[in-house]
């Protein structure tokens, strides 16, 4: 009975740990390197963005993309392919952190502020302001998409 007991305990801890660092991987939402969350009361420029898989490959359309710093940015996303993809906007470095951890949790859905998942043959839409020049990425995070392909460049003049 000890022992059973002592499972069930080793069980619920190690759930609720995992729930944990799911939540706390998606709390630091106050700060984002690409620039801020768009305001919807204000004009913003629309760029059309597909989500695809060609053969093995997986992609988006277009993969490269200039904007001014200050400009303000409506990603009208559509994913045309047969799988679930993701449009997560942030530094190579971030995306690749946090790629390592969805790899820990496949199931981890995104609807953030700069991240934003969409079913097979669904649309999306992600208003994003960049305050910051630099060069940054939008990729999908999805185990497997970033090998595939899926990943784009985003350039603030």
């Amino acid at each position: 009975m000890l022992r059973v007991c002592v499972t069930v305990a080793a069980v619920a801890f190690l759930m609720t740990t995992s729930t944990m660092t799911v939540t706390l991987a998606h709390q630091n939402h106050g700060t984002f390197s690409a620039g801020e969350p768009g305001d919807p009361k204000k004009p913003a420029r629309v760029v059309k963005v597909k989500m695809f898989e060609d053969g093995k490959k997986m992609q988006f359309e277009p993969a490269r993309i200039e904007v001014r710093k200050g400009e303000q940015i409506r990603f009208v996303l559509e994913n045309s392919g047969d799988e679930d993809h993701e449009f997560v906007l942030a530094t190579i470095k971030e995306n690749q952190k946090h790629g390592e951890l969805m790899k820990k949790f496949p199931d981890m859905e995104h609807d953030d502020p700069n991240a934003k998942r969409v079913m097979t043959y669904g649309e999306g839409e992600l208003l994003w302001k960049f305050t910051k020049r630099g060069e940054f990425e939008f990729a999908c995070l999805i185990p497997g998409h970033y090998e595939a392909g899926m990943h784009g460049t985003i350039i603030v003049k």
